[in-house]
């Protein structure tokens, strides 16, 4: 008889089905402007306009939309909800294929966005499943799932658009949410599920008022949201920086590619192990130690000479990385009423698209007006700031 107890189940076919998703959600990013092209005759700005607002409109609409959702998987379940993400996503990448022109891809994306959040609410999820002392390490593993299949994903995409076409390659990435939709509706088993009334749910003000330290819950997102601008701050730089540093010559775009990709294996390397060393030393103590990393780390890359030393830079940056995402899931999850669970990460997950919304919209506007390093020495004042309420906000309010 299989004696698994049903929470390691869950978490070994989630960090399957995230790491799927991962894939699927990254596969299209090194074609999606070459496929906006394709459907009409741009000008370079009107190209690079609507390549923006492509881009973009997921994640508006996601940050929108996302504590709705919160607020339903509290009232239904953390299962309904991946499944309703899995299933609509599958659908909406399927018809991206079928796109005319740029009006109905601009609204599958913002379609796309409206069924986000499979892989935050599989995180919540596994987060509530688990036992609390085991949750560091779940979540690690969950991080690094996601994080490897994100990372996977462009080559995975960009080998697929090669050997077939745009088109074949998202009727590809609908199955493969389908895929995800299959092993979450058979093999996923919510146990533990208690739902929240509507007298319960109230506003954010009386939510917060249900934990035990509100301040500290708003210090986590703050610290999410912080972190994810900081980082995205660099994503439209990375490549005119590695141009600069090889004075326009050489492989820019394999190079580009590589440096970008750093981040994220020191990420999946480390995210488990550091996981479980919050649960052992204290979570808080792996965050406080990530944004002092990522301080020093975004300042000395701010003065590299070279491709080499911009390269270890950010594949240092991916450790700091580890301690802080997954680690400020733990931390909410275990600081979160066991019923409110799936609306912090709701939470938690608007905090990350603001972020991706913000953070480019720094790191475009410091480099046009200061420079590419610049980028760097503003993004690790951002940091500076994080750190300064997260002592304010959390680390006073650590029992």
């Amino acid at each position: 008889m299989n004696k698994t107890p049903i929470w390691k189940r869950n978490l070994h076919v989630s960090a399957v089905s995230v790491f799927l998703a991962g894939i699927a959600f990254s596969e299209v990013t090194p074609f999606l402007s070459l496929y906006i092209d394709s459907l009409g005759k741009f000008s370079h700005q009107q190209l690079s306009f609507w390549s923006g607002a492509i881009f973009s409109v997921v994640f508006i609409v996601a940050a929108l939309i996302s504590p709705m959702w919160g607020r339903l998987a509290d009232k239904k379940g953390r299962k309904p909800m991946i499944l309703r993400a899995s299933l609509g996503m599958s659908i909406v990448f399927a018809l991206m294929g079928l796109a005319q022109n740029v009006w109905q891809l601009l609204f599958l994306r913002g379609m796309q966005g409206v069924f986000a959040g499979f892989i935050s609410n599989s995180t919540a999820l596994i987060a509530a499943e688990t036992p609390k002392h085991k949750s560091g390490r779940a979540l690690g593993i969950m991080s690094s799932c996601a994080t490897g299949g994100q990372l996977l994903g462009p080559f995975v995409g960009g080998a697929l658009s090669q050997a077939f076409s745009y088109r074949m390659t998202f009727f590809i990435t609908g199955f493969l949410l389908f895929t995800c939709f299959v092993l979450s509706i058979f093999f996923i088993h919510e146990t533990d599920f208690v739902p929240v009334t509507g007298e319960k749910r109230g506003s954010f003000a009386d939510t917060i008022k249900q934990f035990r330290s509100g301040q500290m819950i708003i210090g986590l997102l703050l610290t999410t949201l912080i972190i994810q601008a900081a980082n995205m701050s660099i994503n439209p730089i990375v490549s005119l920086y590695v141009r600069s540093l090889m004075g326009g010559h050489g492989k820019v775009v394999f190079i580009s590619g590589i440096i970008a990709a750093l981040p994220g294996i020191a990420t999946v390397s480390a995210a488990s192990y550091f996981g479980g060393l919050g649960d052992r030393i204290g979570t808080h103590k792996i965050i406080l130690g990530g944004l002092l990393g990522s301080i020093i780390l975004f300042f000395l890359t701010a003065f590299v000479q070279n491709t080499l030393e911009l390269g270890i830079c950010r594949f240092l940056i991916g450790f700091t990385d580890a301690c802080l995402f997954p680690q400020v899931q733990s931390m909410l999850s275990k600081n979160s009423p066991h019923a409110l669970t799936s609306r912090v990460f709701s939470w938690n997950q608007s905090a990350m698209y603001i972020g991706n919304i913000v953070g480019p919209m720094i790191g475009s506007t410091v480099s046009a007006h200061m420079g590419y390093s610049a980028v760097f020495l503003v993004t690790s004042g951002i940091v500076l700031l994080n750190l300064l309420l997260y002592r304010t906000n959390i680390l006073k309010n650590i029992a």
